[in-house]
């Protein structure tokens, strides 16, 4: 039976600061594991068993990380599919009626299986047997949701109530009630109970019965959203979404907006192991503590230190713990955080300060994605900055000049083919160029292995947006990422 895998990929997550920051969020980082959360998730939801095919995924993402998406499904060899482009984040609900619209389209019979990118599910082949074991009822005309079995009291997670003594076999069984995130002792009470299971927010369901729910529960939804889809734009091998219908959709969660009013949902258990690294604890937790509770990564020492987790995400930075108990340590170039473990939930508190005080580690990464590779800041002054830039095989940046900044050009690794206005030149390794201020000009990587320039800017102003774009392969109009 094929399956249209739906991959939500828009969120910020803030408990996982300084790795994890709006400007590149937590499913793109290899977390646990070498590969990221966005693509072990995608690679769960693909292939094909003795009952299940996957078509390839429909992924909903915002602009800034389209590339990054496309990039990274490329570089595992699963088809990008649909890359749908939110104008702006309107949470779960717009974004699973919209997956399902684009669907329906091309097939009336079409069944999706919704889940966010940045879960751990290690098991995944017992995953794709739950899912097999939720068609039957999917075939019925039930939206399918997927409880985990609870291993400890979690305060972070919603849960699902199930009809007393079912689920013991794995199979559907009726959905009781949604349960909002408890308290310690409230937890505690339904994990005695049995009876209650964490909600994952996975989802399986038809896209008719899907839109037909929304039609019944969150009717003023659908004008706008089938709207953006009716007059969504191609642009490159992405789908854009209307943003100005996009706007008139209700910024409201699927759980809210639907699942929670309908009466036609039944829950498949799951009892292999999951998380959704919501926080440090969670990555701790999954990170496979030794015999003294301590999980080290990167450059990270820990000495006579008990149930901590130290990590250095940093190749320059080395991080040494000495004592410590139910600590959180994580090192970043430009950010440490240091946490007492029960507190791992408050770590959004801490972005919120910092947006607070103007701080740009709030919500910036220090390594800057862009459609052709990356670059990171090395060294900032009032007058000068000093860049490190990577440019993959055959990419390019977009033909372009500057009103404030001048740059010098030294290659480090490989080769760049450099356009400075109507002079083209290639620039080995050890050499270098300048590219006055105005001039307009653009390189490029012709070789085979990834090119390594740093870049030496001066000027009166440095900021990103100080970009004019006269060509651009990735189409990305004016502005810092266009």
């Amino acid at each position: 039976m094929l399956i249209c895998p739906v991959l939500l990929c828009g969120g910020s997550g803030t408990r996982l600061w300084p790795l994890s920051r709006k400007s590149y969020p937590k499913q793109f980082v290899p977390l646990v594991g070498v590969e990221t959360l966005f693509q072990t998730s995608a690679r769960r939801l693909s292939g094909a068993n003795s009952e299940l095919e996957f078509e390839p995924p429909v992924v909903l993402t915002n602009s800034d990380f389209r590339f990054i998406v496309a990039e990274q499904l490329q570089a595992i060899g699963i088809d990008p599919g649909t890359i749908m482009i939110e104008p702006e984040g309107r949470n779960t609900a717009p974004a699973v009626l919209a997956a399902a619209l684009h669907a329906y389209a091309k097939d009336q019979s079409a069944i999706l299986l919704v889940a966010p990118s940045d879960h751990v599910v290690p098991d995944a082949a017992e995953f794709q047997a739950a899912v097999a074991r939720g068609l039957d009822a999917v075939a019925q005309g039930k939206l399918v949701t997927f409880g985990i079995t609870p291993t400890h009291a979690e305060t972070a997670y919603g849960y699902l109530e199930l009809a007393a003594g079912s689920g013991g076999d794995g199979a559907p069984v009726p959905l009781k009630k949604f349960v909002e995130k408890p308290d310690l002792a409230r937890a505690t009470e339904m994990l005695e109970a049995g009876n209650y299971k964490w909600n994952a927010g996975i989802f399986l369901f038809r896209a008719a019965d899907i839109i037909a729910a929304f039609q019944t529960h969150a009717p003023d939804m659908i004008q706008p959203v089938k709207a953006a889809v009716e007059k969504s734009k191609q642009d490159l091998g992405f789908l854009r979404l209307d943003p100005e219908s996009w706007a008139q959709a209700e910024d409201i969660s699927i759980d809210y907006a639907v699942m929670e009013k309908a009466t036609n949902l039944s829950v498949v258990p799951f009892g292999a192991a999951w998380s959704d690294l919501g926080g440090w604890d969670a990555v701790w937790r999954e990170g496979g503590p030794d015999s003294q509770g301590v999980v080290t990564s990167g450059g990270a020492t820990a000495i006579d230190c008990q149930n901590s987790l130290l990590r250095s995400d940093s190749e320059q930075l080395e991080i040494v713990g000495i004592g410590l108990d139910n600590i959180i340590a994580v090192a970043m170039n430009d950010a440490v955080l240091v946490a007492d473990a029960s507190r791992a939930q408050d770590v959004k508190k801490a972005v919120s300060a910092l947006k607070e005080k103007g701080a740009a580690q709030a919500t910036t990464f220090p390594k800057d994605h862009r459609p052709w590779g990356w670059f990171e800041s090395l060294v900032v002054g009032d007058r000068f900055q000093v860049k490190r830039i990577h440019v993959h095989p055959g990419a390019s940046l977009s033909l372009q000049s500057h009103v404030h900044r001048a740059e010098h050009w030294i290659v480090v690794e490989g080769t760049a083919h450099v356009t400075i206005d109507d002079r083209e030149q290639l620039v080995s390794e050890n050499q270098s160029v300048y590219i006055p201020l105005g001039a307009v000009h653009r390189m490029e990587n012709p070789g085979k292995v990834p090119m390594v320039l740093i870049e030496v800017q001066t000027g009166t102003y440095l900021g990103e947006d100080d970009i004019v774009r006269y060509e651009d392969k990735y189409a990305r109009g004016q502005g810092a990422k266009g």
